[in-house]
């Protein structure tokens, strides 16, 4: 992609996702996901209905006058973005592929986090690390983030959710706020899953195609498989493939809902075609 034609892709996801950071996110991450803890303030004049646990005796001996200790809320997080770009993520039978709704998730997500002053840092996977942008804060370091999701090209097309989350237990040793986004069609992730869990706050947000759900009756077709190369003759038209691929697809669904509940992650999933906002907000909401 040439420069001048990303840039202009960049300020475009920028203007959209920022404005709905600005103003519809910012207050809802805020609220959702709390600080380490609390940190002394300041010491101001006790006022009626203060709470008597907080005076500071020091304070009020000197002054013949009762004051109390003021504390906040420690707010600097850490986010991480882990971000599916394996081969079926370049799908999508509407106006948009699931990768082109995953970057303007991953991007509203992030300048939300720069609402608050938290770092941000991005994990691009396939069944390998692609790539791995540490922490940092500001409105250029999440310009770089959308640049990456855009423009970078993976050396797999395959997925392994599990190798992903091995490397943010190895590489996150303080507690962060996870959202992986990808179209879960993967499993045997549940293990690294829950040591994750253990560590950080974890969501998973499954993004997903309308035509994925089930094969449509189309005869005898050439499927190509986007994480594996491979080209296969399918006989639409046969009652048995159509139900074994639709039984095929809700079992690695249900993995995902099963396997995020009993670690205590949270969920999102939201088709290309849906509003990503309103699903975000629902949830952000619901914690």
């Amino acid at each position: 992609m040439e420069t001048k034609e990303l840039l202009k892709k960049v300020k475009k996801i920028e203007i959209k996702t920022r404005r709905l950071s600005d103003h519809i996110f910012s207050g809802e991450y805020h609220t959702s996901f709390k600080g380490r803890g609390m940190t002394f303030s300041e010491v101001r004049p006790y006022q009626y209905g203060d709470d008597i646990r907080a005076i500071d005796w020091n304070v009020t001996a000197r002054y013949n006058e009762a004051h109390i200790k003021v504390f906040e809320e420690e707010r600097e997080l850490t986010m991480m973005l882990m971000v599916d770009i394996s081969g079926s993520e370049s799908f999508g039978s509407k106006n948009q592929f699931k990768k082109d709704v995953v970057t303007e998730i991953a991007a509203t997500l992030a300048f939300s986090a720069t609402q608050n002053n938290d770092k941000i840092g991005l994990i691009l996977f396939s069944d390998q690390i692609e790539l791995y942008i540490p922490p940092k804060k500001g409105r250029s370091h999440v310009l770089r983030i959308i640049r990456e999701l855009i423009e970078f090209e993976p050396k797999s097309h395959q997925t392994d959710v599990a190798n992903a989350l091995k490397f943010l237990s190895g590489t996150q040793k303080k507690k962060a706020i996870v959202f992986i986004i990808s179209d879960f069609i993967s499993d045997e992730y549940e293990q690294t899953l829950k040591i994750a869990s253990k560590k950080h706050d974890v969501t998973g947000i499954r993004v997903y195609d309308i035509r994925e759900e089930k094969l449509p009756n189309l005869g005898i077709v050439n499927m190509l498989d986007a994480e594996s190369g491979k080209v296969q003759l399918i006989n639409t038209s046969s009652k048995t493939v159509r139900e074994n691929y639709e039984k095929y697809y809700h079992e690695k669904v249900k993995y995902f809902k099963e396997t995020f509940s009993k670690s205590g992650s949270g969920v999102v999933s939201t088709r290309v075609d849906e509003s990503y906002v309103t699903k975000l907000l629902g949830y952000f909401k619901s914690r």
